[in-house]
């Protein structure tokens, strides 16, 4: 069940060691997790899924375009909490996360079909401690699940 938590942003940027490593200015700020078991079609779900959102407004002002057609960009951040299950006491538990072994390819695949999706995609660093500032539009969070059923 990869997961990704997305941000629709003015701007985003993520340090690592006080060195901007990814920024964008309008766009969407992706936070992407992946689980031990995902595999090609959970990336594949994702990576349609965040390139067709329609979140951004029209002319008439309702959430109606893509982040392509405003001409936007995908700050795309790996960050294994976002398979946390924190559904019992007060530590969240990540036994469904990937091991970084598997978990670098999957996040690196999602970032080749954003872009063949035809989006500009910036990163941060997969594994680092990293700092990520934005400045959030609405504020419009949409959580994406590649498994979730109901």
């Amino acid at each position: 069940m990869m997961r990704a938590v997305v941000q629709r942003v003015l701007s985003a940027k993520v340090t690592v060691d006080d060195e901007v490593v990814g920024a964008i200015d309008a766009g969407l700020l992706v936070y992407a997790g992946a689980a031990a078991d995902d595999g090609e079609a959970d990336v594949r779900y994702i990576a349609e899924k965040v390139s067709g959102l329609r979140i951004f407004p029209d002319g008439a002002g309702k959430m109606n375009l893509s982040v392509a057609e405003v001409g936007g960009a995908v700050l795309l951040v790996s960050a294994f909490t976002v398979t946390a299950d924190a559904r019992r006491g007060r530590r969240p538990s990540f036994d469904s996360s990937a091991s970084g072994e598997v978990a670098r390819p999957l996040i690196e695949a999602l970032e080749g079909a954003l872009r063949a999706a035809g989006l500009r995609v910036a990163t941060g660093r997969f594994a680092e401690h990293m700092h990520v500032e934005s400045l959030n539009d609405g504020p419009i969070c949409i959580l994406l699940d590649s498994r979730r059923i109901v």
